[in-house]
């Protein structure tokens, strides 16, 4: 599967968030422990860690996202989802890219 910019396969979701965050402006990438996280102007807005991404979404669409399929709650706190599917297809890819675009717009609210 390819990313959505056409930069070739990615097989996990810490290479589709790779790929999405390649495409952002502004964001600072540090390692917190064993996750990835991204932010911008100093606010976290997503982590990887493992085969999970963990995404800063606004309470409401939060609340939205933890109806869909593999979605959980984040020990990182209020509002932010942890991403887990047992496969990468397109619709988690579509997913997950949503929601990191989302959480980049949205990291200076």
């Amino acid at each position: 599967m390819s990313g959505s910019n056409g930069t070739g396969p990615v097989a996990t979701l810490a290479g589709v968030t790779d790929v999405v965050i390649a495409g952002l402006e502004g964001v600072d990438r540090r390692t917190d422990g064993q996750a990835t996280v991204f932010e911008r102007s100093g606010r976290p807005f997503a982590a990887t860690h493992g085969e999970a991404l963990e995404v800063r979404l606004d309470p409401a669409v939060a609340a939205a996202a933890l109806r869909t399929p593999d979605t959980d709650e984040s020990s990182r706190g209020p509002a932010w989802i942890r991403f887990s599917p047992p496969e990468l297809d397109r619709i988690a890819i579509d997913r997950a890219t949503a929601w990191l675009e989302y959480a980049w717009r949205h990291a200076l609210d």
